[in-house]
């Protein structure tokens, strides 16, 4: 299997306290997620806040008219700084991302690391090579962009390697 990792570090002129309480609100991914994508959360255990082992369970569109249902488990939360999502079911073998975020002058520093694979071996290997490279790379780079007009700063950029 085949493991692929992008890091995004992007500066967002907000306090600690507001990148965490927007980035740990599930219902904000509809927010910095491409519309055509028409994400949804189908089912979220436990009340508003985010806590370990949290279960979210949403439905996208990977393709147009192909949806599938994505379901992740917050496994690690370390309040303000870090939460981690896994997939539990869904498109990928394995999707593992976490959330930093640190405080820097002026705002936070929040960084993105994504590790995941793709099932079905050298036919995943392809399909990443076609597809889905391109496609975790602009979902990241929309979230970037939104973000920017959001909250009103440059940020750097990344790629998937």
């Amino acid at each position: 299997m085949k493991f692929y990792h992008l890091t995004r570090t992007q500066f967002l002129p907000i306090t600690l306290k507001e990148a965490w309480d927007f980035f740990s609100t599930p219902e904000n991914l509809s927010k910095i997620t491409p519309p055509h994508m028409n994400f949804r959360i189908l089912f979220r255990s436990g009340g508003e806040k985010m806590y370990p082992g949290q279960i979210i369970k949403y439905k996208v569109d990977v393709l147009r008219g192909v949806t599938v249902q994505w379901v992740t488990e917050i496994s690690h939360v370390v309040e303000p700084t870090l939460f981690v999502d896994e997939q539990r079911s869904g498109p990928y073998a394995i999707w593992h991302h976490q959330h930093h975020f640190n405080e820097v002058e002026g705002g936070v520093k929040m960084t993105d690391e994504l590790t995941f694979a793709l099932p079905f071996g050298w036919l995943g290997r392809l399909v990443h090579w076609l597809l889905v490279g391109r496609e975790v790379n602009a979902i990241f780079e929309f979230r970037n962009k939104v973000l920017e007009q959001m909250f009103d700063r440059h940020s750097s950029q990344a790629k998937v390697k």
